[in-house]
């Protein structure tokens, strides 16, 4: 498996970078996981960390250093974290390759090997 698990686009990690520099968190890493829940079972999470667990797989994308955890990188593999403006404003697109099925907001999922437990919507 390689070890980058998450593919940050161009677009996505100027958004990253502009956060960063807006929140005083420029000397974090961004973390990239999975959580039970939400309408399909597993939903993402993202955000700013300043501590490395032992079993954070690590990288580096576009200067941004990118953690994800042991459990949440088999289910991540090969997914792309992209950013897209739009006229009703912008946000983060994740294309995830392993998700057989997601609910109609996008950020919640199931793959064939992890199901999770669904919430309601």
């Amino acid at each position: 498996m390689s070890n980058e698990v998450v593919i940050l686009t161009e677009a996505a990690s100027l958004h990253i970078k502009e956060m960063m520099k807006h929140n005083g968190e420029e000397d974090a890493f961004l973390r990239v996981s999975v959580k039970g829940g939400g309408c399909s079972g597993l939903s993402y999470g993202m955000g700013f960390d300043h501590e490395v667990q032992e079993n954070d797989l690590q990288f580096e994308q576009y200067g941004i250093q990118v953690v994800v955890d042991k459990e949440s990188s088999a289910i991540l593999q090969g997914t792309k974290i992209d950013f897209k403006e739009s006229m009703m404003g912008g946000g983060f697109t994740i294309e995830n390759p392993n998700a057989i099925a997601s609910c109609g907001c996008g950020s919640s999922f199931r793959t064939a090997t992890a199901a999770g437990t669904p919430e309601e919507c």
